[in-house]
């Protein structure tokens, strides 16, 4: 190879380098993206498992909310205070106590207090029995199906089926919000976990209608809410709800309920 073959390689590679180096500088300015160092942050602070209960669609897209100032700090319902605390920290907030949810089935029609219109052989889910024929094999329309949806979706197995009717165990429920989401008659709800006071049932019928479906199902008597000193029941389609930040415990509703429907929870 002589001197002017070695010199037109050198050339040809020089030139070859700065083409390549050319399309890179501009494919990286094309397809750059910033990262938020915020956001990187509190997204290895969180718990990582994706349950959607806090409203995103997963742990990164709530700590993009949060760093852009779209979400609370204490957004993530699996970590709670701890976790809280970290992201508190991370964006420079002050952050009090909070408030601990658990999920919470308002319906307490177990299989020895519903009435069954006919029997259901089909899939064990709670989504395929509510396509039947009146959404429900029960005379109840509204109550507990019992076939374990909300169970089968529960991460932390705070979930169980006894009697015929879904129970939460709140010391292992962390609200992540997944068994509100399955279940197709929105019996499911996240409520204070030092609520005492709940009403256990969620039909919309009339009185007549859920005597003759449940023994254990709210007339909308309207005794619970003419007796609370503190005014924190309404009613709403039929059914009894409680404002927790009003409901001092008293107890007044649960005494005064002829239908034995309003539980205290300690």
């Amino acid at each position: 190879m002589n001197i002017n073959e070695i010199i037109t390689a050198v050339v040809a590679l020089s030139i070859l380098s700065i083409i390549i180096g050319i399309v890179l500088s501009i494919a990286e300015k094309a397809f750059h993206i910033d990262i938020n160092e915020l956001e990187v942050a509190i997204r290895d602070v969180l718990p990582g498992s994706n349950c959607g209960g806090c409203g995103y669609a997963g742990c990164d897209s709530l700590a993009k909310a949060i760093a852009n100032g779209e979400a609370e700090v204490s957004a993530c319902p699996v970590g709670r205070q701890p976790v809280a605390e970290k992201i508190a920290e991370i964006m420079g907030k002050e952050l009090g106590d909070i408030e601990k949810k658990v999920a919470y089935v308002k319906c307490d029609g177990t299989s020895e207090k519903r009435e069954t219109d006919y029997n259901y052989f089909g899939i064990d889910n709670c989504a395929y029995a509510a396509k039947m024929p009146g959404s429900s094999p029960y005379t109840c329309k509204y109550g507990c199906l019992g076939f374990g949806s909300c169970a089968k979706v529960c991460d932390q197995r705070a979930i169980r089926i006894i009697n015929g009717k879904a129970v939460v165990d709140e010391e292992l429920c962390v609200a992540c919000g997944k068994c509100l989401k399955v279940c197709p008659h929105n019996l499911i709800e996240l409520v204070p976990a030092n609520s005492k006071n709940r009403v256990q049932c969620s039909s919309k019928s009339k009185g007549k209608d859920v005597r003759e479906a449940c023994s254990a199902g709210c007339i909308a008597c309207g005794l619970c809410a003419k007796n609370c000193p503190s005014d924190a029941i309404i009613f709403e389609n039929n059914i009894a709800k409680i404002d927790y930040s009003k409901c001092t415990h008293c107890g007044a509703c649960v005494e005064k309920c002829p239908r034995k429907i309003i539980k205290i929870y300690e």
